[in-house]
């Protein structure tokens, strides 16, 4: 008994202290400790494995993404001090409207996941030029926060057919199916969270702007590079077509060996043999390969840019620094998965969902987004969901491709509790906290992912 109280116990204080706006490592590591004293495991195990180098800890995520957290943050600041993301926010206010910012944002981060972006190379990329947008359009920071939780977070990481997000490979290689999986309820999944989501984008900035709720960045200016673009006119910026180019070098090298193989296939014959195993090599490696892209686009700024070009080392120096905060505090939560997931409460709760008296679909809804809550993670609910549980499903009848579609889905609404990794990266690297942003952010990717997913239920049900 005192093992689950411990286990539920530390979810909700590693909650509430987020939402109170408590240091998350701290929270992350006070939490974990609540669990392992309720809890029969050691205290060497957890603290040296679980929780750090187990295949949920903070320092095997930390690891696995620490380039490409540097290298995005690189970015940002090269686009930043150079004015480039500025220049970039005025033409597209000028062209488009400001008033038009939110749906420029999140079309802008929906375009760079569905291209397999990774979310938090998205932030880094769009939020310098968001934040200027914002300004321009005199619109509330957690509004911006919103819209890039919307466009990175939700339809195209989970229900968007043919996405190559994280989760949508990770059920295809366990399942046998392909990207594709049930298309109809992906495509209709991804009309409810897009139009809801833009819809609510739009109400709260009516709703602000007739509450006299204004821009404030309230964020240190010596700890992001993007507000140096507030500190400038129109007339010092770059022409926004030379802006555009470092962006453009990132998109392409990271879409470029895509698109190849997709026109000629695995079997490419484009040239010598170096050429092919760099169109592999950038098909294979999910992080890696946007890393380097991000480099690239960084190393091209550099050239292009006078202001950046005298200070490369310091610019690309102070960069990789801005990157650690977000890295670290996304890592700890991780890590408190990683402990929670070791204990036999959270064992017998995958037994008991798999008991549970209802319909096999709610059942497995249930199943996946209670998994990826206690994690804080889509990836790491729907990666215990398939290795313990799917087998389950499909022996009730299920089919393999609404069962990929549906779990998929369903790991992307519940995890955006306030411990989730990338919710806490978000607020980190944007420089805003849970009691400023994340209403927002719960209503766009779990309120909304959470009834797309119902719906689609009831039309898979039709059929199954």
């Amino acid at each position: 008994m005192i093992e689950n109280l411990g286990l539920f116990g530390a979810l909700f204080l590693l909650i509430v202290l987020a939402l109170r706006g408590g240091n998350i490592v701290f929270s992350a590591l006070l939490a974990s400790l609540v669990v392992i004293v309720t809890n029969p495991i050691a205290l060497a195990d957890s603290l040296n494995q679980y929780f750090t180098f187990g295949k949920l800890g903070a320092f095997s995520f930390a690891g696995k993404f620490f380039l490409l957290f540097a290298c995005g943050a690189m970015f940002g600041r090269v686009m930043g001090e150079s004015k480039a993301a500025a220049s970039i926010a005025f033409a597209l206010a000028e062209k488009l409207g400001a008033q038009r910012t939110l749906w420029i944002v999140t079309l802008a981060c929906a375009l760079l996941t569905y291209s397999g972006v990774v979310v938090f190379v998205v932030i880094f990329a769009i939020y310098p030029l968001g934040l200027k947008l914002i300004e321009q359009a005199n619109i509330p920071k957690r509004l911006l926060v919103g819209a890039i939780a919307l466009g990175s977070g939700t339809f195209t990481l989970t229900a968007l057919p043919g996405t190559p997000s994280i989760q949508n490979v990770i059920a295809s290689s366990a399942l046998g199916t392909d990207l594709f999986a049930a298309p109809l309820l992906g495509i209709i999944a991804t009309i409810i969270m897009f139009g809801a989501g833009m819809w609510y984008l739009e109400k709260q900035r009516k709703i602000a702007q007739a509450n006299n709720e204004v821009f404030i960045d309230n964020q240190s200016r010596n700890n992001s590079p993007a507000n140096k673009a507030k500190e400038i006119n129109s007339e010092d910026l770059p022409h926004w077509t030379l802006a555009l180019i470092p962006l453009f070098f990132v998109i392409v090298s990271i879409l470029a060996p895509r698109i190849l193989i997709a026109i000629y296939g695995t079997e490419l014959t484009l040239g010598h043999d170096t050429f092919n195993q760099l169109i592999k090599f950038a098909t294979t490696q999910l992080i890696l390969w946007p890393s380097i892209s991000l480099f690239i686009g960084s190393l091209v700024g550099l050239i292009i840019f006078k202001s950046v070009r005298t200070q490369a080392l310091k610019v690309l120096g102070d960069g990789t620094q801005d990157s650690i905060l977000p890295l670290i505090n996304t890592a700890a939560v991780i890590g408190f998965g990683g402990v929670v997931t070791q204990t036999q409460g959270f064992g017998d709760f995958v037994q008991y969902l798999l008991t549970i008296d209802l319909p096999p679909l709610m059942s497995m809804f249930v199943s996946v987004s209670l998994s990826s809550a206690v994690v804080g993670s889509s990836t790491g609910g729907l990666q215990i969901f398939l290795q313990t549980m799917a087998p389950a499903y499909l022996e009730m009848g299920i089919p393999v491709d609404i069962l990929h579609r549906i779990a998929t889905i369903a790991s992307g609404g519940v995890d955006s509790l306030p411990h989730c990794g990338a919710v806490v990266a978000m607020l980190t690297i944007t420089g805003m906290t849970h009691k400023q942003a994340y209403k927002d952010i719960f209503v766009l990717t779990v309120m909304i992912p959470v009834a797309a997913t119902l719906v689609i239920i009831g039309c898979a049900a039709i059929y199954f």
